[in-house]
């Protein structure tokens, strides 16, 4: 266990946050860290308690949730039903046993199960158990401008072969193949997600906790394809930010770009005059090996011991209604993780059979602890190209967390 999640568990948590009013009413405080999603949860909000006249929810939205969670766990102050990021933070506050075990609540039922498994594997208190409830999804890949495809004659690669000549068909025509924005160091992410997804034996993380492999034995291919596609991006790559490139592709400036379904919204606020598709980024020549990169965007919890169980489980069941899921999904250009959910937007339709045949895996880099500044590390990368310098750094930063751990 981390030392972090071992100092948390020993917090009894006891206490949520849960008030009792004079004449019955019950007042629940709902964290939640998007801040693009207030206004949709202010309306699911309103509609729970009208079903529910004896419980008034508070939204609170706060937008650095990983350290404020973390402070409220220490002053035994948790939140009575909590929305967070399925990251690594909340896999290791799972592990510490701070979140309810859902595996006998009805609100569980209906989950896809790779979409689940996707969030237990981040950590759970118990094998048995189930920390948290995917209420929302994401897909992580390439978002492409289909009317370049289709003026170029290219079709959405399925192979790691068809993904360069479809970059070096657009650096023929005169069009950058990817816009670039380095000037963000965690835009190296995404790529290095699906092809860390994709190349390196699926135990790799297990082994490399195990001591029995090193990120230098096994990182050569994701590292190299990494800084070969990023040497097809724009002349201005290293200066360009996220909040550019969101603008820059949406005014049609490159024919690809390597972000998640999360960047969907922001490029659709500039107002695009072509069509947005998607497709999974291939890393090997075997289409059939392709696994899509997806996240629990939105995590559903509460405390192991809240003060009013029955209205805050009754909260997270009405959010994880099929149709309430689906509502918040189409809203925020999401994909609901139920059974058989699918996105109904056109710009996701490229990603939507991997959903529907379970061919998912989660975020690398949520397997790398955050003491290790691997968008930095990335960042360097792509600009030095040094492949031994980061693979060595890499497996030199590993390792001191896990003597710290020890």
């Amino acid at each position: 266990m981390k030392p972090t999640a071992l100092a948390l568990s020993v917090v009894l948590l006891a206490g949520g946050c849960a008030t009792q009013t004079g004449d019955g009413r019950v007042e629940l405080e709902f964290f939640q860290f998007k801040p693009e999603a207030i206004e949709t949860f202010d309306r699911i909000i309103e509609e729970f308690e009208r079903g529910h006249p004896h419980i008034d929810v508070t939204q609170n939205h706060m937008p650095t949730a990983e350290n404020a969670i973390r402070t409220r766990l220490v002053k035994n102050d948790i939140p009575d039903v909590i929305a967070l990021n399925g990251n690594g933070v909340f896999g290791e506050l799972a592990s510490a046993g701070v979140f309810h075990d859902f595996s006998g609540e009805p609100a569980a039922r209906g989950v896809s199960p790779p979409i689940q498994r996707i969030l237990d594997d981040l950590g759970v208190h118990r094998e048995s158990e189930v920390n948290g409830l995917p209420f929302a999804s994401n897909a992580s890949g390439v978002i492409y401008n289909k009317d370049l495809f289709r003026q170029h004659g290219v079709e959405p690669p399925r192979t790691w072969t068809e993904l360069r000549a479809a970059a070096e068909t657009f650096r023929a025509a005169g069009v950058d193949p990817f816009y670039l924005t380095l000037a963000d160091a965690w835009t190296t992410l995404p790529t290095f997600n699906a092809l860390a997804a994709n190349l390196p034996p699926p135990d790799f993380f297990d082994r490399r906790e195990a001591g029995r492999v090193t990120f230098a034995q096994a990182y050569p291919p994701v590292v190299s394809k990494l800084g070969e596609l990023f040497r097809y991006g724009q002349r201005d790559r290293l200066s360009r930010g996220y909040d550019d490139g969101n603008q820059a592709f949406a005014q049609g400036k490159a024919a690809m770009y390597l972000q998640g379904s999360f960047a969907l919204s922001a490029i659709k606020q500039f107002e695009p005059a072509f069509e947005l598709g998607t497709f999974a980024l291939p890393a090997t020549d075997d289409p059939e090996a392709t696994r899509l990169v997806s996240g629990v965007d939105v995590a559903l919890t509460m405390g192991r011991e809240p003060e009013h169980p029955e209205e805050s489980m009754a909260f997270i069941s009405y959010l994880m209604r099929p149709e309430v899921m689906e509502a918040y999904a189409e809203e925020q250009l999401a994909v609901p993780p139920t059974e058989g959910g699918a996105s109904g937007d056109p710009a996701l339709a490229g990603v939507m059979p991997y959903f529907e045949r379970g061919e998912l895996t989660g975020y690398a880099d949520h397997r790398i602890p955050l003491t290790i500044q691997l968008e930095q590390y990335l960042q360097q990368y792509v600009i030095d190209g040094d492949q031994d310098a980061f693979l060595r750094t890499l497996d030199a930063e590993w390792d001191k967390v896990a003597a710290r751990r020890s």
